[in-house]
């Protein structure tokens, strides 16, 4: 059977490198879709067996909107993990020069990413955010000359245009960590993490409550998250990983305890950890 999964298009973006990663050696279709909500609710709505799509950067942090998403929609779990190193082009039309510029366009985690270059040598340039790096090299393609592009090399060559400054992250060691999404979630393997998203009672302690049930069943937490709740003002919830699969004892009941002291809860998969190895 040709599994389909999807990612955030159009050809070209890193999500779109992240998804052929993940797919070599599998049957399937790789489908772009134009948003990060559009891919995930194609999940949702059965449209798609799987996506891919960013959920944090070592630059920049969190993509919130998959993780709202992920905090919103019942039934999405995590069932795997990309981590992509993510080189950032300034890309042009041929015959750009740098003064010729006027707007850089790109997705917001990347204008983020190059924040020092860009104030270093384009402070007073317009920035523009896309849905996408790809989408952002296809407006530059198709503009007058005075746009340029934050993107990939691969985006830069299938929309004919030239690098006019490579490697522009702030810091070298710069990763984006992908995930897989589904409706389900694989079996334990042994080197396992498991996500998690929940709120506490707005009351003293109710956090450290919480965290410190990991510490009585010696369980190492790997990363902690906090997004607005969206209900009211003050009130947040927190995604946190854990290592460990929801099939070990001990994060099975730790789990458990947590559901029960927590306002809300949501259990967001058990997956293998990147070993560095896709399609395998």
């Amino acid at each position: 059977m040709v599994k389909s999964i999807g990612y955030l298009g159009p050809f070209g973006t890193f999500s779109h490198e992240a998804a052929g990663l993940y797919a070599k050696g599998q049957s399937c279709t790789l489908l772009e879709f134009g948003s990060i909500q559009d891919v995930l609710y194609a999940v949702k709505d059965n449209k798609i067996i799987e996506a891919i799509v960013p959920i944090e950067n070592s630059l920049e942090g969190a993509v919130n909107v998959t993780l709202d998403v992920l905090a919103k929609e019942e039934g999405l779990y995590i069932k795997g993990e990309i981590i992509l190193p993510v080189s950032l082009n300034l890309v042009v039309r041929k015959g750009t020069l740098p003064e010729d510029i006027t707007t850089i366009m790109s997705h917001p985690q990347p204008l983020g990413q190059a924040r020092d270059f860009l104030n270093k040598y384009y402070p007073k340039v317009v920035q523009v955010e896309e849905n996408s790096t790809s989408q952002a090299a296809q407006r530059v393609s198709e503009g007058d000359g005075t746009y340029a592009a934050i993107t990939s090399r691969t985006a830069a060559k299938i929309n004919g245009l030239e690098v006019l400054a490579g490697d522009i992250q702030d810091v070298v060691n710069n990763h984006t960590r992908f995930v897989v999404i589904s409706k389900e979630f694989p079996k334990r393997t042994g080197c396992d993490k498991t996500s998690i998203v929940f709120s506490t009672d707005n009351k003293p302690g109710s956090l450290y409550r919480i965290l410190d049930i990991f510490s009585l069943w010696d369980i190492n937490m790997t990363r902690i998250e906090s997004r607005p709740s969206k209900n009211a003002l003050g009130q947040y919830i927190f995604f946190i990983d854990i290592d460990g699969h929801i099939e070990d004892q001990d994060v099975f009941d730790a789990l458990t305890m947590i559901k029960r002291k927590t306002s809300f809860y949501r259990f967001i998969g058990s997956y293998p950890v990147y070993n560095g190895k896709n399609g395998e």
